[in-house]
Protein backbone atom coordinates (compact mmCIF):
# COMPACT_ATOMS: atom_id res chain seq x y z
CA UNK A 1 0.00 0.00 0.00
CA UNK A 2 1.25 3.65 -1.01
CA UNK A 3 1.12 6.09 2.31
CA UNK A 4 -0.37 8.55 0.07
CA UNK A 5 -3.69 8.96 -1.67
CA UNK A 6 -1.98 10.43 -4.88
CA UNK A 7 -0.33 6.94 -5.95
CA UNK A 8 -2.57 4.77 -4.00
CA UNK A 9 -3.53 1.60 -5.95
CA UNK A 10 -7.04 2.25 -5.75
CA UNK A 11 -7.55 5.69 -4.16
CA UNK A 12 -5.56 7.67 -7.14
CA UNK A 13 -9.09 7.08 -8.76
CA UNK A 14 -9.61 9.97 -7.36
CA UNK A 15 -7.00 11.87 -6.28
CA UNK A 16 -4.29 10.57 -9.14
CA UNK A 17 -2.40 12.62 -11.99
CA UNK A 18 -0.78 10.89 -14.25
CA UNK A 19 0.59 13.71 -16.27
CA UNK A 20 1.85 15.63 -13.76
CA UNK A 21 3.11 12.84 -11.55
CA UNK A 22 5.88 12.25 -14.36
CA UNK A 23 7.41 15.88 -13.45
CA UNK A 24 7.44 14.85 -10.16
CA UNK A 25 8.92 11.64 -10.02
CA UNK A 26 12.78 10.31 -9.24
CA UNK A 27 13.02 9.82 -13.11
CA UNK A 28 12.36 13.46 -13.86
CA UNK A 29 13.58 15.54 -11.38
CA UNK A 30 17.31 13.06 -11.96
CA UNK A 31 17.08 13.95 -15.64
CA UNK A 32 16.68 17.46 -14.89
CA UNK A 33 19.47 17.70 -12.09
CA UNK A 34 21.90 16.01 -15.16
CA UNK A 35 20.37 18.10 -17.76
CA UNK A 36 21.82 20.97 -15.23
CA UNK A 37 25.06 19.77 -15.02
CA UNK A 38 25.39 19.60 -18.79
CA UNK A 39 24.37 22.98 -18.86
CA UNK A 40 26.82 24.00 -16.28
CA UNK A 41 29.78 22.32 -17.93
CA UNK A 42 28.84 23.87 -21.43
CA UNK A 43 28.67 27.54 -20.44
CA UNK A 44 31.65 26.95 -18.11
CA UNK A 45 33.56 25.69 -21.21
CA UNK A 46 32.38 28.65 -23.61
CA UNK A 47 33.85 30.59 -20.65
CA UNK A 48 37.06 29.05 -20.95
CA UNK A 49 36.51 27.93 -17.17
CA UNK A 50 36.50 24.19 -17.93
CA UNK A 51 38.37 22.33 -21.32
CA UNK A 52 36.03 21.92 -24.00
CA UNK A 53 37.05 18.09 -24.27
CA UNK A 54 36.09 17.78 -20.86
CA UNK A 55 32.48 19.67 -21.15
CA UNK A 56 32.10 17.58 -24.25
CA UNK A 57 32.57 14.54 -22.46
CA UNK A 58 30.10 15.39 -19.18
CA UNK A 59 27.56 16.79 -21.60
CA UNK A 60 27.63 12.97 -23.25
CA UNK A 61 27.78 11.05 -20.20
CA UNK A 62 24.73 12.87 -18.89
CA UNK A 63 22.64 12.37 -21.48
CA UNK A 64 22.71 8.58 -21.08
CA UNK A 65 24.14 8.16 -17.49
CA UNK A 66 21.35 7.19 -14.93
CA UNK A 67 22.42 6.23 -11.10
CA UNK A 68 22.36 3.60 -8.96
CA UNK A 69 19.32 4.41 -7.19
CA UNK A 70 20.12 2.40 -4.12
CA UNK A 71 23.46 4.11 -3.80
CA UNK A 72 21.42 7.27 -4.08
CA UNK A 73 18.98 6.88 -1.31
CA UNK A 74 21.96 5.69 0.69
CA UNK A 75 24.10 8.88 0.27
CA UNK A 76 20.34 10.82 0.96
CA UNK A 77 20.34 9.09 4.37
CA UNK A 78 24.07 10.19 4.59
CA UNK A 79 23.89 13.29 3.39
CA UNK A 80 20.63 14.77 3.64
CA UNK A 81 20.93 15.56 -0.06
CA UNK A 82 20.90 13.32 -3.28
CA UNK A 83 23.70 15.57 -5.24
CA UNK A 84 26.60 14.75 -3.55
CA UNK A 85 25.94 10.89 -4.25
CA UNK A 86 24.49 11.58 -7.66
CA UNK A 87 27.92 13.87 -8.60
CA UNK A 88 30.09 11.20 -6.84
CA UNK A 89 28.26 8.26 -9.85
CA UNK A 90 28.55 10.50 -12.25
CA UNK A 91 32.36 11.64 -11.88
CA UNK A 92 33.36 7.43 -11.49
CA UNK A 93 31.46 7.17 -15.10
CA UNK A 94 33.65 9.76 -16.43
CA UNK A 95 37.09 10.06 -17.25
CA UNK A 96 39.72 10.47 -14.88
CA UNK A 97 40.81 13.70 -16.28
CA UNK A 98 37.61 14.85 -16.95
CA UNK A 99 35.64 13.75 -13.30
CA UNK A 100 37.10 17.00 -11.32
CA UNK A 101 35.55 19.37 -14.12
CA UNK A 102 31.83 17.99 -13.28
CA UNK A 103 29.88 20.46 -10.61
CA UNK A 104 32.70 22.82 -10.62
CA UNK A 105 31.34 26.15 -8.50
CA UNK A 106 28.52 24.73 -7.70
CA UNK A 107 26.53 23.34 -5.01
CA UNK A 108 23.79 21.13 -4.08
CA UNK A 109 21.16 23.70 -3.57
CA UNK A 110 21.70 24.96 -7.37
CA UNK A 111 21.17 21.49 -8.86
CA UNK A 112 18.14 20.58 -6.48
CA UNK A 113 16.05 24.35 -7.01
CA UNK A 114 17.02 24.64 -10.78
CA UNK A 115 15.98 20.69 -10.91
CA UNK A 116 12.56 21.70 -9.69
CA UNK A 117 12.35 25.11 -11.98
CA UNK A 118 12.60 23.32 -15.08
CA UNK A 119 10.02 20.49 -14.07
CA UNK A 120 7.33 23.91 -12.65
CA UNK A 121 8.05 25.35 -16.46
CA UNK A 122 6.79 21.78 -17.65
CA UNK A 123 3.80 21.79 -15.45
CA UNK A 124 2.31 25.19 -15.51
CA UNK A 125 1.15 25.03 -19.05
CA UNK A 126 -0.56 21.65 -18.11
CA UNK A 127 -2.38 23.58 -15.11
CA UNK A 128 -2.85 26.83 -17.52
CA UNK A 129 -4.58 24.37 -20.26
CA UNK A 130 -6.81 22.71 -17.54
CA UNK A 131 -7.38 25.85 -15.96
CA UNK A 132 -8.76 27.46 -19.42
CA UNK A 133 -10.87 23.93 -20.34
CA UNK A 134 -12.58 24.22 -16.51
CA UNK A 135 -13.78 28.24 -17.44
CA UNK A 136 -14.67 27.07 -21.30
CA UNK A 137 -17.02 24.39 -20.10
CA UNK A 138 -18.30 26.76 -16.93
CA UNK A 139 -19.08 29.17 -20.02
CA UNK A 140 -21.24 26.89 -21.71
CA UNK A 141 -23.50 26.02 -18.75
CA UNK A 142 -23.74 29.67 -18.64
CA UNK A 143 -24.58 30.32 -22.02
CA UNK A 144 -26.71 27.12 -22.20
CA UNK A 145 -28.95 27.71 -18.69
CA UNK A 146 -27.54 31.29 -17.51
CA UNK A 147 -31.17 32.78 -17.96
CA UNK A 148 -32.90 30.12 -15.98
CA UNK A 149 -33.76 31.03 -12.25
CA UNK A 150 -32.27 29.81 -8.75
CA UNK A 151 -32.78 30.66 -5.42
CA UNK A 152 -30.42 32.59 -4.22
CA UNK A 153 -29.12 31.58 -0.55
CA UNK A 154 -27.30 33.79 2.15
CA UNK A 155 -25.89 32.21 4.86
CA UNK A 156 -27.07 29.59 4.07
CA UNK A 157 -30.72 30.15 4.13
CA UNK A 158 -32.91 31.22 1.41
CA UNK A 159 -32.53 34.53 0.11
CA UNK A 160 -34.41 35.89 -3.05
CA UNK A 161 -34.19 34.81 -6.82
CA UNK A 162 -31.13 34.68 -8.82
CA UNK A 163 -30.38 33.50 -12.26
CA UNK A 164 -27.84 30.58 -12.76
CA UNK A 165 -26.27 33.09 -14.87
CA UNK A 166 -25.41 34.92 -11.21
CA UNK A 167 -24.13 32.30 -9.63
CA UNK A 168 -21.91 30.72 -12.48
CA UNK A 169 -20.29 33.78 -12.90
CA UNK A 170 -18.94 33.31 -9.08
CA UNK A 171 -17.23 30.08 -9.93
CA UNK A 172 -16.07 31.55 -13.09
CA UNK A 173 -14.54 35.05 -12.49
CA UNK A 174 -11.92 33.86 -9.55
CA UNK A 175 -10.46 31.07 -12.02
CA UNK A 176 -10.11 33.43 -15.08
CA UNK A 177 -7.84 35.72 -12.36
CA UNK A 178 -6.31 32.83 -11.54
CA UNK A 179 -5.22 31.83 -14.89
CA UNK A 180 -4.13 35.15 -15.74
CA UNK A 181 -1.94 34.94 -12.74
CA UNK A 182 -0.87 31.93 -13.81
CA UNK A 183 -0.04 33.07 -17.52
CA UNK A 184 1.91 35.92 -15.61
CA UNK A 185 3.80 33.29 -13.93
CA UNK A 186 4.55 31.37 -16.82
CA UNK A 187 5.34 34.39 -19.23
CA UNK A 188 7.43 36.00 -15.93
CA UNK A 189 9.87 32.58 -16.05
CA UNK A 190 11.30 30.45 -13.52
CA UNK A 191 14.53 31.30 -12.42
CA UNK A 192 17.91 29.56 -12.48
CA UNK A 193 19.48 29.13 -9.04
CA UNK A 194 23.36 29.27 -9.38
CA UNK A 195 24.92 30.63 -6.10
CA UNK A 196 27.54 27.87 -5.09
CA UNK A 197 28.76 27.40 -1.32
CA UNK A 198 26.89 30.34 0.41
CA UNK A 199 25.27 31.98 -3.02
CA UNK A 200 28.19 34.31 -3.84
CA UNK A 201 29.61 32.60 -6.74
CA UNK A 202 33.19 32.59 -5.04
CA UNK A 203 34.43 30.69 -7.09
CA UNK A 204 33.87 32.96 -10.22
CA UNK A 205 34.98 36.12 -9.38
CA UNK A 206 33.94 39.06 -11.76
CA UNK A 207 32.76 36.18 -14.52
CA UNK A 208 30.13 34.77 -11.67
CA UNK A 209 26.89 37.02 -12.68
CA UNK A 210 27.92 36.65 -16.56
CA UNK A 211 27.97 32.75 -16.12
CA UNK A 212 24.88 32.92 -14.55
CA UNK A 213 23.13 34.29 -17.18
CA UNK A 214 24.44 32.09 -19.65
CA UNK A 215 23.62 29.01 -17.91
CA UNK A 216 19.77 30.43 -17.37
CA UNK A 217 19.89 31.12 -20.91
CA UNK A 218 21.25 27.94 -21.25
CA UNK A 219 18.73 26.04 -19.72
CA UNK A 220 15.75 28.46 -20.59
CA UNK A 221 15.27 29.63 -17.41
CA UNK A 222 15.18 33.37 -15.83
CA UNK A 223 18.46 35.05 -15.35
CA UNK A 224 18.20 36.21 -11.11
CA UNK A 225 20.80 36.46 -8.69
CA UNK A 226 21.28 33.89 -5.93
CA UNK A 227 17.54 33.20 -4.37
CA UNK A 228 18.65 30.01 -1.88
CA UNK A 229 17.30 31.40 1.25
CA UNK A 230 14.80 33.61 -0.22
CA UNK A 231 11.52 31.30 -0.42
CA UNK A 232 9.24 33.82 -1.56
CA UNK A 233 9.06 32.76 -4.93
CA UNK A 234 7.68 29.45 -3.84
CA UNK A 235 5.59 30.77 -1.68
CA UNK A 236 4.09 32.90 -4.30
CA UNK A 237 3.34 29.58 -6.22
CA UNK A 238 1.85 27.79 -3.05
CA UNK A 239 -0.43 30.25 -2.28
CA UNK A 240 -1.56 30.74 -6.39
CA UNK A 241 -2.22 26.63 -6.25
CA UNK A 242 -4.36 27.04 -3.19
CA UNK A 243 -6.06 29.59 -4.80
CA UNK A 244 -7.28 27.52 -7.75
CA UNK A 245 -8.10 24.69 -5.98
CA UNK A 246 -10.16 26.75 -3.19
CA UNK A 247 -12.57 28.34 -5.73
CA UNK A 248 -12.51 24.73 -7.32
CA UNK A 249 -13.93 24.25 -3.93
CA UNK A 250 -16.22 26.64 -4.73
CA UNK A 251 -17.82 24.99 -7.41
CA UNK A 252 -17.68 21.37 -5.73
CA UNK A 253 -19.58 22.90 -2.79
CA UNK A 254 -22.41 24.72 -4.68
CA UNK A 255 -22.82 21.81 -6.88
CA UNK A 256 -23.48 19.56 -3.57
CA UNK A 257 -25.49 21.94 -2.48
CA UNK A 258 -27.84 22.40 -5.50
CA UNK A 259 -27.99 18.32 -5.32
CA UNK A 260 -29.14 18.01 -1.66
CA UNK A 261 -31.69 20.50 -2.30
CA UNK A 262 -32.90 18.76 -5.77
CA UNK A 263 -34.74 20.32 -8.47
CA UNK A 264 -32.18 22.63 -9.63
CA UNK A 265 -29.58 20.70 -10.92
CA UNK A 266 -29.38 17.17 -12.94
CA UNK A 267 -26.18 15.41 -13.62
CA UNK A 268 -25.04 12.10 -14.98
CA UNK A 269 -21.85 9.88 -13.86
CA UNK A 270 -20.73 7.88 -10.89
CA UNK A 271 -21.40 7.84 -7.21
CA UNK A 272 -22.97 4.88 -6.03
CA UNK A 273 -23.77 3.55 -2.24
CA UNK A 274 -23.42 -0.25 -1.29
CA UNK A 275 -26.49 0.66 0.99
CA UNK A 276 -28.71 2.72 -0.95
CA UNK A 277 -29.49 1.83 -4.58
CA UNK A 278 -31.42 4.97 -5.66
CA UNK A 279 -28.87 7.40 -4.45
CA UNK A 280 -26.38 8.98 -6.45
CA UNK A 281 -23.86 10.87 -4.32
CA UNK A 282 -22.08 13.97 -5.94
CA UNK A 283 -18.20 12.36 -5.16
CA UNK A 284 -16.82 14.79 -7.97
CA UNK A 285 -18.00 17.37 -6.24
CA UNK A 286 -17.05 16.79 -2.61
CA UNK A 287 -13.48 15.81 -3.52
CA UNK A 288 -13.00 19.54 -5.06
CA UNK A 289 -14.05 20.20 -1.66
CA UNK A 290 -11.40 18.08 -0.12
CA UNK A 291 -8.64 19.46 -2.30
CA UNK A 292 -9.47 23.01 -1.64
CA UNK A 293 -8.95 22.17 1.85
CA UNK A 294 -6.17 20.20 1.82
CA UNK A 295 -4.24 22.87 -0.32
CA UNK A 296 -5.24 25.63 2.10
CA UNK A 297 -4.19 23.51 5.17
CA UNK A 298 -0.40 22.85 3.26
CA UNK A 299 0.03 26.73 2.49
CA UNK A 300 0.56 27.19 6.31
CA UNK A 301 3.67 25.07 6.19
CA UNK A 302 5.09 26.48 2.82
CA UNK A 303 4.79 29.91 4.64
CA UNK A 304 7.14 28.24 7.49
CA UNK A 305 9.29 27.32 4.85
CA UNK A 306 10.35 30.99 4.35
CA UNK A 307 12.45 31.61 7.83
CA UNK A 308 15.73 29.91 6.58
CA UNK A 309 19.05 30.38 8.79
CA UNK A 310 21.16 32.70 7.58
CA UNK A 311 22.59 31.80 4.17
CA UNK A 312 20.52 28.36 3.93
CA UNK A 313 18.48 26.37 5.63
CA UNK A 314 18.09 22.18 5.92
CA UNK A 315 15.05 22.34 7.93
CA UNK A 316 13.27 24.78 5.75
CA UNK A 317 14.57 23.82 2.46
CA UNK A 318 13.48 19.74 2.95
CA UNK A 319 10.05 21.19 4.43
CA UNK A 320 9.56 21.99 1.08
CA UNK A 321 9.49 18.81 -0.70
CA UNK A 322 7.10 17.04 1.43
CA UNK A 323 4.61 20.08 0.79
CA UNK A 324 4.62 21.31 -2.85
CA UNK A 325 4.69 18.18 -4.84
CA UNK A 326 1.24 17.68 -3.35
CA UNK A 327 0.20 20.83 -3.79
CA UNK A 328 0.90 20.33 -7.87
CA UNK A 329 -0.77 16.98 -7.60
CA UNK A 330 -3.42 18.08 -4.95
CA UNK A 331 -4.54 20.87 -7.78
CA UNK A 332 -3.83 18.75 -11.12
CA UNK A 333 -6.38 16.48 -9.46
CA UNK A 334 -8.25 18.57 -8.89
CA UNK A 335 -8.44 20.60 -12.05
CA UNK A 336 -9.08 16.97 -13.48
CA UNK A 337 -11.96 16.32 -11.33
CA UNK A 338 -13.33 20.07 -12.00
CA UNK A 339 -13.78 19.49 -15.68
CA UNK A 340 -15.34 16.17 -15.35
CA UNK A 341 -17.87 17.80 -13.33
CA UNK A 342 -18.85 20.72 -15.31
CA UNK A 343 -19.17 17.97 -18.14
CA UNK A 344 -21.42 15.74 -16.11
CA UNK A 345 -24.18 18.88 -15.76
CA UNK A 346 -26.85 18.42 -18.18
CA UNK A 347 -29.15 21.15 -16.36
CA UNK A 348 -29.09 23.85 -13.77
CA UNK A 349 -31.95 26.24 -12.62
CA UNK A 350 -35.34 26.00 -12.76
CA UNK A 351 -37.76 27.12 -15.80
Amino acid sequence: MNATAFAHPFLSGLFGDDEISEHLGAEADIRAMLTFEAALAHVQAEADMVPQTAAHSIVATCKNFWPDMGQLKAGVAADGVVVANLVKQLRAALPSEVAGHLHYGATSQDVIDTSLMLRLKSIFPILIRRLQSVIEHLAKLNEAHGSRSLMGYTRMQAAIPITVGDRVSAWQAPLERSLQRSIEMLKAGFPVQFGGAAGSLDKFGAQGQALRAALAAELGLVDWPQWQSQRDLIVDLSNLLSLITGSLGKFGQDIALMAEIGGEITMFGGGASSAMAHKQNPVTAEILVTLARFNAVQVSGMHHSLVHEQERSGAAWSLEWLILPQMLLATGASLLQANKLACSITSLGRD
